[in-house]
């Protein structure tokens, strides 16, 4: 019957005895953080044998049954929009998507509206709750003015699962980036710890105090003398880090204002190309591929985004004004 919360039963085995309420609880309930399970507890959510469960470190005995009565998810006060996306992939679980650039990944002061998670709202409607709440789980985000792929969870277990992935580094992210000069080597590796910046907050710097440590790998793409198109992955995945680290080595994003590109645009002499890599108006950096194992069912899923129109226009122009007897220096991944 909708709107009836269902009930769980288990029984307390005696390998079980002693266990504390919460742990019992999280053995059983993969779908189920522990601070949630821990959160149902104190709301009463919670019997054992037929009395109210007192605290999330009661201890069980051999025969106990405990009973968990999940609520239903309660609705986020956000207006779900009919905003295009672009998913690659869907089932039950999650989804894949190829985020555009300018489009905010969560609602946040100043964007309560018009974000990739309105449009997740109006566009699944299999949502089963994310912490109790309905609403789409997003384990990783990408700045607005980044494109590329992104993977969101539908269910609880789902998040749990792509989350433990992403805090063990055990999720493949391969960026593509435009970048102002031509590095000397073919690849590369920048081993720089990532933090607020000292002076100005909003930015992140490899000069922090407490900055922790970030590695990102690169390797050339294409050259095109004046810029180059790097293939990036990082190791770590520290807020800006691939912006902050390439600024740091000298071959600044372009179209990147906030860590340096801008200056890098003046230096040059060919009016030409000068104008077109300043009409970059984002970062030139895309995600472009994705791997990870499916929390559920556990295949390998990898996905590709090509490069999004702006970036692959770019890349014409440089090709063919640059040097039009170019060639891929190495394959795209």
């Amino acid at each position: 019957m909708k709107g009836v919360a269902p009930l769980r039963e288990y029984r307390v085995t005696a390998t079980e005895s002693g266990l504390r309420l919460d742990l019992f609880l999280a053995s059983h309930e993969s779908g189920f953080s522990r601070a949630r399970l821990q959160r149902l507890i104190e709301s009463g959510r919670v019997t054992i044998s037929g009395k109210a469960a007192i605290r999330a470190s009661q201890k069980l005995r051999t025969g106990d049954i405990v009973m968990l009565e999940e609520p239903p998810a309660t609705p986020l006060e956000l207006i779900p929009q009919d905003i295009p996306l672009s998913i690659l992939y869907e089932d039950h679980d999650l989804l894949v998507l190829d985020k555009p650039a300018g489009l905010v990944v969560h609602p946040a002061a100043g964007h309560v509206s018009g974000t990739l998670v309105n449009a997740l709202l109006f566009h699944c409607r299999d949502l089963s709750g994310i912490g109790g709440v309905m609403r789409p789980g997003i384990v990783h985000r990408l700045d607005k003015d980044t494109s590329g792929l992104l993977v969101v969870a539908k269910t609880d277990a789902a998040h749990q699962g792509l989350a433990l992935q992403f805090k063990k580094h055990q999720v493949g992210k391969t960026y593509q980036a435009l970048v102002y000069g031509d590095p000397r080597e073919k690849t590369g590796q920048i081993d720089l710890p990532v933090g607020r910046h000292p002076v100005e907050r909003k930015k992140m710097s490899t000069k922090s105090r407490r900055g922790k440590e970030a590695a990102t790998r690169w390797r050339i793409a294409e050259r095109f003398g004046v810029a180059t198109l790097l293939n990036v992955d990082i190791v770590t995945g520290r807020t800006h880090q691939i912006r902050v680290h390439l600024a740091a080595i000298g071959h600044p994003v372009v179209g990147d204002a906030v860590y340096g590109s801008s200056k890098r645009a003046t230096t040059l002499t060919d009016p030409a190309v000068k104008g077109r890599l300043k009409e970059m108006s984002r970062q030139a950096l895309h995600a472009a591929r994705l791997s990870f194992t499916h929390p559920v069912t556990h295949k390998i899923l990898e996905f590709h985004a090509p490069l999004p129109a702006d970036m692959e226009d770019l890349c014409a122009f440089l090709r063919k004004h640059c040097c039009p007897d170019s060639q891929l220096v190495l394959q795209a991944f």
